[in-house]
């Protein structure tokens, strides 16, 4: 796999984004609260007059909030007709694909699992490549809040 990938952090662990999904990475500008979201729906912001609905990937996995003191960068995605912004803890770079996905290894917990089509080499070492429609539809209820 010669593919190129986002690279970002999420909740301490390198993460890939197929980079052929990821539109762009934007600055967050004003984000503003939907009501009655989810709570992994941070709220709306705007791209170029295009509304983008805010996904805090940590949320959306079960984990704690993000901390918006780290990055207030987002990987902007479409899925299903709608763009999303990608709330990470951290926009790495751009890396190469050195192989192809394998299975996830064990012992990443019930919310990498979900959200990780694979393992994959990089360049800058292992990343856990992510599955958009995973994250978008938001955390198992049936899997416990970590931190």
């Amino acid at each position: 796999m010669n593919d190129l990938l986002v690279m970002a952090q999420i909740a301490g662990r390198r993460c890939a984004f197929p980079a052929g999904v990821v539109k762009s990475v934007i600055e967050l500008g004003a984000i503003t609260p939907v009501p009655r979201s989810p709570d992994f729906i941070t709220g709306i912001t705007a791209l170029r007059s295009q509304a983008l609905t805010v996904i805090d990937c940590r949320s959306a996995m079960g984990f704690a909030p993000h901390d918006w003191e780290t990055d207030h960068r987002a990987a902007v995605v479409a899925a299903a007709g709608h763009s999303y912004a990608l709330v990470v803890d951290r926009i790495e770079d751009i890396a190469t694909g050195q192989s192809s996905p394998e299975s996830v290894p064990g012992g990443f917990g019930p919310q990498w699992s979900r959200v990780a089509s694979g393992m994959i080499e990089t360049g800058i070492g292992p990343a856990l490549l992510l599955d958009i429609e995973q994250l978008i539809a938001g955390p198992d209820t049936s899997v416990t809040k970590a931190a």
